[in-house]
């Protein structure tokens, strides 16, 4: 990555899209800092969002089927605020068949595919800073 220090900012408390990124960053040796004005850039999550809504329903009203979403609106800039990234927004969507009879194997099975959408876009942002053109 061509930053030594990042610092992360605007993300949703407890987001485990920040969490994994921290867990990333470190790891390639990029210093993640607490204060933004100590960092060569800045990484500013504009939206940071799990949602899920219902796409399918049977003429009880039970649901049958839900969409996953997990949508980070993101840009990065320098501490001294020169855009070094524009706004972008990563979305990834996944259909998740839907049973009450089955509703706890469901609950954990809507937590790994919100944990492997999460590392997706952890994945394509890191891809997106190591794009950026140090100044």
């Amino acid at each position: 990555l061509p930053f030594r220090s990042l610092a992360l900012v605007g993300f949703a408390p407890a987001s485990s899209i920040a969490d994994a990124l921290r867990l990333q960053l470190t790891a390639s040796s990029v210093q993640v800092m607490e204060a933004p004005g100590r960092a060569e850039a800045v990484l500013e999550a504009l939206t940071d969002a799990r949602e899920k809504s219902v796409v399918a329903s049977t003429s009880a009203g039970q649901v049958r089927e839900v969409q996953l979403r997990v949508r980070l609106r993101f840009r990065v800039a320098t501490a001294a605020g020169r855009l070094l990234l524009a706004a972008d927004e990563l979305l990834l969507t996944r259909d998740m068949s839907y049973s009450e009879t089955t509703a706890l194997a469901k609950a954990q099975e809507e937590s790994v595919l919100y944990r492997a959408m999460e590392d997706d876009i952890v994945a394509q942002v890191l891809r997106r800073l190591a794009a950026i053109k140090p100044v």
